[in-house]
């Protein structure tokens, strides 16, 4: 209830650079927020597409295992083996390029590092606002702190009076603008590391996959496993 009556004093007695402070205060712990709130559900659900990359090598055949990763849209598995089958077909059947001077191997290899660059930016999005928010937030509250505190001592200066009740008032509510500072900067700061945690592990799958596709586009058979139904399928 103190804190309440703080705030509204703050907001209230404030002039509008206080006000201004709050305002992007509130703002970027909004940003802050959706942004820890959207990425994390993105790597909750990449989880469970990376999961169902492992029962993509059980498939019997290319398209089959295409149906096991799911739809293609944001699925960053399926874009992997959609971009390794292309790169596949278009490297046995054209010759007029300077690219195929590049064998199989290299083709290939460029094609699903692109596909992997593109998911690593799409996790990455967002991710600057977290680290801009968690470093910038105290500084911003500080300044309203200072902000305040310079105003609440001119007008103690005025009034002629410096005791307690007069000074521990203003002051206490122009640190509050420090408080706030804190409490904008500190789940930016601790979102932003799980997530960076969390986009590693994704990405950590998605170049193991990557590199058993490479192995089966280029000589029909996953790393480590014995060829199958799915070799007579790699061109598919």
């Amino acid at each position: 209830m103190e804190l309440q009556q703080g705030l509204l004093n703050v907001w209230t007695q404030g002039d509008w650079v206080i006000r201004f402070v709050a305002v992007c205060l509130l703002v970027m712990s909004l940003a802050s927020w959706m942004v820890i709130l959207i990425k994390a559900l993105d790597i909750t659900r990449y989880k469970k597409l990376s999961n169902q990359a492992e029962s993509f090598w059980h498939s019997a055949d290319l398209n089959e295992g295409l149906m096991r990763l799911g739809p293609s849209h944001d699925n960053p598995f399926r874009q992997l083996v959609e971009q390794g089958q292309v790169a596949a077909s278009h490297h046995q059947h054209t010759r007029a390029h300077l690219h195929d001077a590049l064998d199989i191997s290299d083709w290939i290899t460029r094609s699903l590092r692109n596909s992997i660059d593109h998911s690593t930016s799409r996790l990455q999005s967002g991710l600057v606002i977290l680290a801009s928010v968690g470093s910038t937030a105290p500084f911003i509250g500080l300044f309203g702190t200072v902000w305040g505190i310079y105003h609440a001592l001119m007008s103690i200066g005025l009034a002629g009076q410096a005791t307690i009740d007069k000074v521990a008032g203003p002051i206490g509510e122009a640190l509050i603008m420090t408080a706030l500072g804190l409490a904008v900067a500190i789940p930016a700061v601790l979102g932003y590391n799980a997530l960076v945690r969390g986009n590693k592990d994704i990405l950590t799958k998605l170049n193991r996959f990557a590199h058993d596709l490479h192995a089966y586009f280029v000589t029909g058979t996953r790393v480590g496993a014995t060829p199958g139904p799915a070799a007579s399928q790699k061109t598919d």
